[in-house]
């Protein structure tokens, strides 16, 4: 006769599995509508500000200290690329770690 203890899962390896079922359907329904726009809100910001900052401070230098080139649309220009390779950056960082996620899920 077999044990009737090898042939079913241990009490605390089915609550486990259920845990860990629970705990995954949280974390796919956390990335839903609302997570994606909050991820591009955070993009977006991420990019307006330095940019925004860099007009200001262009307006400021073109103000105090006029010339012949235009700081607003050097620093404007300057802060939108630095707001993109920001954004770039951070959307790279999330998307590794999505993908260990996903891995670590899959093992």
């Amino acid at each position: 006769m077999t044990d009737p203890k090898e042939t079913k899962p241990s009490f605390g390896k089915a609550i486990g599995a259920q845990a860990t079922r629970k705990l995954q359907a949280q974390s796919e329904r956390s990335h839903g509508v609302w997570y994606g726009l909050g991820m591009m809100g955070i993009v977006g910001w991420s990019v307006v500000v330095p940019t925004l900052l860099g007009a200001a401070l262009g307006l400021w230098i073109d103000r105090n200290h006029p010339g012949r080139m235009s700081w607003t649309l050097a620093l404007l220009l300057g802060g939108l690329a630095l707001g993109c390779l920001n954004a770039w950056h951070w959307v790279a960082k999330e998307n590794e770690a999505m993908r260990d996620q996903k891995e670590d899920e899959h093992e």
